[in-house]
């Protein structure tokens, strides 16, 4: 007789759903084997184990699937520079909320790799991901139109909305490229170079 593991959890009825997350890492793995275009999300939807209908349900289109960690982050980066002190001078409080919210490791680097590989030869990750860059670039524009008592149109804005990506992006293209280092520091020499 078998002695039951206390600690693992037995679950009844339907399986447990399959999480954005998983299907992007599918998305991804196939997207490297095949090609993006080559694949369809009828093949991803067979390798995770779902319907199309259920991958719809997720997402919009086959080229959302690999931003969702990056939405997240968008909403994430709104929500650390609401919360920074009021006291905090604009360019520290930019800082310190992008580096909240980009914990990126070395054991991340591969799927980073392949990530910004697909969306720089990939048309159609090309277009998806000027949509999702602007919504970026416009939290912070937001964030310094509050702090100025301005519009997030307003030329000062834009330009450091615009600027702290293009920043931000140069310090992932380095991390990318090194065989170690930490994103963080890549991203805090980035911003203290774009405040200079």
């Amino acid at each position: 007789m078998t002695r039951r593991d206390p600690t693992r959890i037995e679950r009844r009825g339907r399986p447990q759903a399959t999480t954005p997350r998983e299907l992007e890492l599918v998305a991804l793995r196939l997207f490297d084997e095949r090609g993006f275009d080559e694949t369809t999300v009828d093949d991803i939807s067979v390798v995770a184990s779902v319907t199309s209908r259920t991958f719809f349900r997720r997402f919009k289109t086959k080229a959302d699937v690999l931003w969702h960690g990056f939405d997240a982050e968008v909403e994430s980066l709104r929500t650390a520079l609401a919360e920074v002190d009021g006291s905090v001078d604009v360019r520290d409080a930019i800082r310190q909320a992008v580096l909240q919210v980009n914990g990126y490791t070395v054991e991340d680097l591969p799927e980073l790799r392949l990530r910004m590989h697909l969306i720089a030869t990939v048309p159609a990750l090309q277009a998806s991901a000027a949509v999702r860059y602007d919504a970026w670039e416009h939290t912070i524009s937001e964030f310094v139109a509050r702090r100025n008592g301005t519009s997030p149109t307003d030329m000062f804005a834009l330009v450091v909305g615009r600027t702290t990506l293009a920043a931000c992006r140069a310090a992932y293209e380095v991390w990318a490229a090194s065989p170690e280092g930490d994103l963080a520091n890549y991203l805090d020499e980035a911003l203290h170079i774009l405040a200079e």
